[in-house]
């Protein structure tokens, strides 16, 4: 009995996902609308209000629509508040988006 044989496998695997391009950034905040994501981990409940206040000032005409019209990013209802955020951030005229917060 010799020892055993095993195939060779490439350790990293092969892509399965298509990379696309990045979005183009918004040059600048002013009269823009900013919409919020969250999946309520970590102190959004902090942060948010003080990136407002530091956006707002920056650029008052910036328009903010708060994470909890869009829902919880992560959890039970995931996917249905995920498939949902296209359409969402369209009604709210959303320019850029803030998505979660790290600590």
């Amino acid at each position: 009995m010799g020892e055993p044989v095993y195939e060779v496998v490439w350790p990293l695997g092969r892509l399965v996902y298509e990379t696309l391009p990045l979005a183009h950034r918004c040059p600048d905040l002013a009269g823009k609308t900013v919409c919020e994501l969250w999946d309520w981990l970590f102190r959004g409940g902090e942060i948010f209000p003080a990136i407002r206040e530091v956006l707002s000032s920056r650029y008052p005409d910036i328009k903010f629509v708060e994470h909890t019209v869009f829902g919880d990013t992560r959890g039970a209802r995931e996917r249905e508040v995920v498939a949902a955020l296209p359409d969402l951030l369209h009604k709210h005229g959303c320019d850029a988006v803030i998505s979660g917060i790290g600590a």
